[in-house]
This record gives structure tokens, sequence and C-alpha cells, in this order.
């Protein structure tokens, strides 16, 4: 599905999970390229967080294959699922939870250190934390403070440099900066940001902030509940979109101009989403789609390209423009 030049980092082919008879994530693809800032956009209880968790492992799928530099990352052995592990971190949404309150920074940051036994002397440890912690805006002296001694911002700093202590190639991020202060928010993406062009990283951005992916990402997938309906580049999900859905959550994108924003229409949604129990193999948006038509009850669209890098998962998709 790639369109650019860069090499595929990691490659989801129609992965699925349920919790019991819940579906969480259906029939999802796409690639990221390698050095590409992807962003996974959509409401809560989408699947954005369930798609990154399988790719670190934390989740089984049920049905599916994830490749990382061609490989199925189930089929490792354990040597090669360490390396994997080592090559793919991730930055969780709640700064203060994902650390343990009982350690210091210096502690979990040189965890990873340890486990993959980078470092063999204290010394080298503590040299490399230092280093890590001014990498991510911090200072020496906050190496033996602990957890709660942080603002969140601090504390999602301190994550970051945990998940960048072993070089990783690709970071999942997920929700990073929902749980900071607005004022933080853009100054912690502006640091993901620096950090990726000078390592060379590869992102999985997760959120459901409509208004900042668009600065900050390469390509953007939009989902709904489960299933990705439009991917494409930034500027071309922006300006030409063409799912249903996605027009009308970009809709609700507020223009900072009182005048435009007084003259724009919102498209307002009707109706509830399908029950995730059990869940149809039909368009899960038909229930709430303007342009519904029989079709979208019995028959699932296929994820397929429009333009070069443009795809749509919608029966009716030569309709809009």
């Amino acid at each position: 599905m790639m369109t650019q030049e860069n090499a595929i980092e990691i490659e989801l082919e129609h992965i699925s999970k349920k919790y019991g008879d819940v579906t969480a994530v259906k029939d999802s693809t796409f690639s990221i390229g390698h050095g590409e800032f992807f962003s996974l956009l959509g409401p809560s209880g989408c699947g954005k967080t369930t798609t990154g968790r399988t790719i670190v492992k934390l989740y089984k799928l049920d049905q599916g294959k994830i490749e990382f530099a061609g490989r199925d990352i189930w089929s490792l052995q354990r040597s090669e699922n360490l390396e994997y592990h080592k090559r793919v971190q991730i930055i969780y949404q709640d700064p203060y939870a994902s650390l343990d309150p009982l350690a210091t920074a210096s502690t979990s940051i040189a965890e990873g250190l340890e486990i993959h036994n980078l470092l063999h002397t204290r010394k080298e440890r503590h040299q490399r934390v230092l280093e890590l912690l001014n990498m991510v805006g911090l200072n020496p002296e906050h190496a033996n403070r602990f957890p709660h001694e942080f603002s969140g911002g601090q504390r999602q700093r301190l994550n970051i440099a945990r998940a960048l202590a072993v070089d990783p190639e690709l970071v999942i991020c997920d929700e990073p900066i929902s749980a900071l202060d607005v004022s933080i928010q853009a100054q912690i993406v502006n640091l993901m940001m620096r950090l990726q062009e000078n390592m060379g990283l590869s992102y999985i951005f997760i959120t459901h902030d409509l208004s900042m992916v668009r600065q900050i990402s390469d390509r953007i997938a939009v989902m709904y509940l489960g299933s990705i309906v439009e991917l494409a580049s930034s500027d071309i999900l922006y300006t030409k979109n063409r799912h249903p859905y996605t027009k009308a959550l970009l809709s609700a994108i507020p223009i900072p101009d009182p005048l435009i924003e007084k003259e724009r229409q919102r498209i307002l949604l009707s109706g509830d989403p399908p029950n995730p129990i059990n869940l149809k193999n039909n368009c899960s948006f038909a229930p709430r789609c303007p342009h519904v038509m029989e079709q979208c009850q019995l028959e699932k669209p296929a994820l397929q390209e429009m333009d070069s890098g443009h795809y749509v998962a919608c029966h009716r998709v030569h309709d809009f423009s």
C-alpha cells in the first residue's frame, strides 16, 4: 500500500481483534515507511489503541498478520523477539500510570539498557541516562527524582526518554498528549518531531485530535468502529477527503476566523453506531451515513485506491469528490 520511496518499516495485513464477542479491530490493512510520521485518527472506541498494542505484542491477533522488516512478528524466536522489542517501543497515554512510582527517573530510563544488555557498567548507563534527559529537555538533577515530583509534561518527557533509551526504529505513540495541558501539548509534539528528525524515527501517532495531526503527519488513517475508512497524505485527507465519515469528522474542526466559522456548514450525523458485539460483515457506518444504499447494508466495502496513495472504503466513493 506504500506509495513513498521509503522502505516499508512495518506492514499490517487484514488484522482483526476481538474481546470476547466485542469487535475492536476488523480487517485493517496499512503499512508504515521508514522515517514516516503516520497518524491513526478516530473517536474513542474505534480500535486505535488496540491496533497499537497488537503491534508491540501486548495483545495477540485473532486474524491477520503483522510484518516488521519483512518478518512475521508472531513467528519470532525468543532472541529475535527481544530484538523486536528493542526496535519497537511505545509511549503510553497516561504519563503517570505508565511509570513505576517507586522508581527514580534514572532507574526507569536505565531499565531498558539493562534488559537489552546495551551498556555493561553502571557508569556507562548513568552517562546514557544523563544524555537522554538532556535530549528530552530535562536536567541532570531530575535523574534522582520520583514520578510524583514531576509535572505532567515532565513525566511524558521522561516516558519519551525511556522509550528512546534503546535506540528504537519505530515508536507507537498512544495519545501521548491527551492527558496534558494544552499549553504543554505543543511542546511535547515539537520535541517528538525534533527527535524524529535527529534519530530517523518512524512514528505511529494514535490520536483523536483533528487539528493537531494535520500539521505533524505525513499520512493519516481514519478509523471507524475497528476499520480504516480512509487513508491518504495529510494534505489530501484534509482538502480532498472522500469518505462521508471523514467529511463529517473534519467539519467539526473549529476555524479561528469567526466570519468563516459562522458561514461554514457542520455535517451532523444522526443515528447510533452499530453494536460492536458480533459486528456484521457490512459497512459499519451505514446506520449513520446520509448516502446509505442497500449494498452498504449487505457488504463491507473494501479499502480501494482512488488516486495515488489515497485509499477509501465506501461503495459510493465515486459519487463524492
